[in-house]
């Protein structure tokens, strides 16, 4: 059988940016920023100490207590909000180019409003437990993907499929608003934390188990940049390029609701980084995905550690929820960001 040769889509050049210069400004920031996380909190840690203690306790009390918190707790919370806020954004930067629509983000298929009321059910139900709540918000994030993937498919092109997930999405809303007024006062206070999003559940064996199955689903994604520039141009035009637009559509969900369910199930609903981060990258690089992708990565990874690092420090010895910080950082910065390109 003849090999298959995948056309590759040529997009105008981004309009400020290109993707290496930027990758690298991204990569160095969120280096910085990770250092910065990893050594500020309720328990300062000097920088100067930071190089050795990731070898080794220092003799000192000080130095067994910092060695203490930065491999117990700061590391995995640090590499857990590069993990979650890298895949957020590749996933909306997915949903984009497959709903062609710069408001598209990984919620609008019903992912997030399943795994939500997979939690809730799971509190409700069967307490708090993280070991119960995760699976089931995975398990309800995948099972409100393929619903609104199917429904779609009776009628005709993306328009259905959106429309499916609209409905998925406000049915799942209805019956997380059953089991909230049924819910006692500790359920409410669990469920409400847990709808706010949190990255104080970082382990080392969480991300033993997320990290390499979200590392792998992002390497998936990626390779089908050249589709995603063949969507853009439209359907009709990506099928006489060559594409399989059925399975392609089915691929891209799929993997999406499969990177994003457990990172939901871990975390919590997080607004603002599948939506406003590819949106961000888009603006500065342009639509060419074999940039756009990698770069939204870094970006939300970036973005993600910075608004936890906010959340840890502002109100030391607590933390505000992340979802708080993130959308009242990214909601003005995103409307500045509009009202300055609509001047133009």
């Amino acid at each position: 059988m003849a090999a298959v040769t995948v056309p590759t889509v040529s997009l105008p050049p981004g309009p400020r940016w290109t993707a290496p210069r930027l990758c690298a400004l991204l990569a160095l920031l969120l280096l910085l920023t990770m250092l910065a996380a990893a050594a500020s909190g309720a328990v300062d840690i000097p920088f100067s100490a930071l190089p050795g203690l990731l070898f080794a306790a220092p003799g000192t009390p000080d130095g067994a207590m910092w060695h203490s918190v930065l491999w117990q707790v700061r590391l995995p919370r640090v590499l857990f909000a590069v993990l979650v806020g890298g895949g957020l954004a590749l996933a909306g930067a997915a949903m984009q180019a497959l709903f062609r629509n710069p408001l598209a983000e990984p919620g609008l298929v019903g992912i997030s409003a399943g795994g939500a009321l997979g939690a809730v059910a799971a509190i409700v139900l069967g307490g708090a437990s993280f070991t119960l709540m995760a699976p089931a918000a995975f398990v309800g994030s995948l099972l409100a993907t393929l619903a609104a993937y199917r429904l779609g498919r009776i009628g005709h092109g993306m328009a259905s499929i959106l429309l499916a997930g609209v409905a998925i999405n406000a049915i799942c809303w209805a019956i997380i608003g059953l089991f909230t007024y049924l819910a006692n006062d500790a359920q409410l206070r669990t469920l409400t934390f847990w709808n706010l999003g949190s990255l104080a559940g970082a382990t080392w064996p969480l991300l033993a188990f997320l990290g390499p199955w979200t590392v792998v689903i992002c390497a998936l994604l990626l390779r089908d940049w050249r589709a995603m520039n063949a969507l853009l141009l439209g359907e009709r035009e990506a099928h006489h390029l060559g594409f399989a637009l059925k399975p392609l559509r089915r691929r891209l969900i799929v993997l999406t609701a499969l990177l994003v369910g457990p990172l939901v199930a871990a975390t919590g609903t997080i607004g603002f980084v599948g939506l406003v981060v590819p949106h961000l990258v888009r603006l500065s690089l342009g639509a060419d995905h074999r940039g756009l992708l990698p770069t939204a990565i870094l970006a939300g990874a970036l973005s993600l550690v910075l608004a936890d690092w906010l959340a840890r420090i502002v109100v030391i010895p607590s933390e505000l929820p992340i979802g708080v910080v993130t959308s009242l950082i990214g909601g003005p910065f995103f409307l500045w960001l509009l009202t300055r390109g609509g001047a133009r």
